[in-house]
C-alpha cells in the first residue's frame, strides 16, 4: 500500500499493478471517502490518498466492488484520517504510528463498505449526512412498516426531519415520493399474500393497509392491470 498524505503532486515511482484509489479529503463539510477501482488518481483526491493492489482487496476483504463512488466519511473515519493528517510525533515514531493508522483505516473503510453504513455523496442534492442518513432511515420505515398506518408527518417526525426537506431529499435518492415507495411495498406485499393465502379479499386490503375494499381494488389495478378477484381467479385456475 502507497500512502499520500497532503495535497500536492504524487510521485508514480513504484506505481503497484492493478491500482485501487482511495482518497479521503477531510476539508469539505463531514468529510469525504472518494473510491476509484480504476486506479486513476486526480491531482486534488484528498488530504490523504491510499493506493493499493485489487488484488490485496479481494484477498483480505472479500469481494470488491468495479463501481466508483463518494461517500460522506463516518466519525470513526474521520478521525482516524485526522490522526493521519496531524500526527506531531518526530522521523521513525511518526512513520509508525501513521502506518499502523493507516491500516486501521483500509480495515474500517472496508468494513463500513461490505456493512453498507458509509452514506453515498449523491451528486447536486445538497443533502448533509445527517439529513441522508435521516431519509435513509425513512426508506427503512417504510419497507418493515408499510402495513402499518404511514403518514408523511408521522415519518418526518420519527426520523427528526421536517416535511419538505424528506419529501425532496426522497425523490432525489429513490427517484419517487414517499406515497409512491409505500403504495408500492402495500401492493406487492397483497399481491403475494392473494397468492399465497385463502384470505378474503377486503381482508388482504385491510392487513395491506386500506381502509375500505373500493380503495384498494383501484389501486390494485391501477398497478397490475388486473382486479385483486380476477389475478387469484387465474392463479387458481392455472
Amino acid at each position: 500500500m502507497l500512502a499520500f498524505i497532503g495535497r500536492g503532486s504524487v510521485s508514480f515511482e513504484d506505481w503497484p499493478e492493478e491500482p485501487v484509489i482511495l482518497g479521503f479529503d477531510a476539508r469539505c463539510t463531514g468529510g469525504t471517502v472518494h473510491f476509484d477501482p480504476s486506479g486513476r488518481l486526480s491531482a486534488d483526491q484528498g488530504d490523504l490518498v491510499f493506493v493499493v493492489t485489487a488484488a490485496a482487496c479481494r484477498r483480505i476483504f472479500g469481494s470488491l466492488s468495479s463501481t466508483p463512488g463518494i461517500w460522506h466519511m463516518s466519525v470513526a473515519i474521520r478521525k482516524l484520517v485526522v490522526e493521519i493528517c496531524q500526527c506531531d510525533l518526530p522521523g521513525a515514531w511518526r512513520d509508525t504510528l501513521q502506518l499502523a493508522k493507516s491500516i486501521e483505516l483500509l480495515s474500517a473503510v472496508f468494513a463500513e463498505f461490505q456493512a453498507g453504513t458509509l452514506v453515498p455523496v449523491e451528486p447536486g442534492a445538497g443533502l448533509s449526512e445527517l439529513d441522508t442518513r435521516r431519509i435513509l432511515e425513512a426508506r427503512r420505515m417504510i419497507d418493515q412498516n408499510w402495513h402499518e398506518k404511514l403518514t408523511l408527518n408521522g415519518i418526518s417526525r420519527a426520523c427528526g426531519i421536517n416535511r419538505s426537506k424528506l419529501t425532496r431529499g426522497f425523490r432525489m435518492l429513490f427517484n419517487c415520493t414517499v406515497a409512491d415507495a409505500i403504495a408500492e411495498k402495500r401492493l406487492t406485499g397483497a399481491k403475494a399474500m392473494l397468492l399465497a393465502t385463502d384470505l378474503p379479499v377486503s381482508s388482504v386490503g385491510y392487513r395491506c393497509g386500506y381502509l375500505n375494499n373500493a380503495s384498494f381494488t383501484r389501486a390494485f389495478s391501477r398497478r397490475f392491470g388486473v382486479a385483486p378477484t380476477q389475478l387469484r381467479a387465474c392463479w387458481v385456475a392455472a
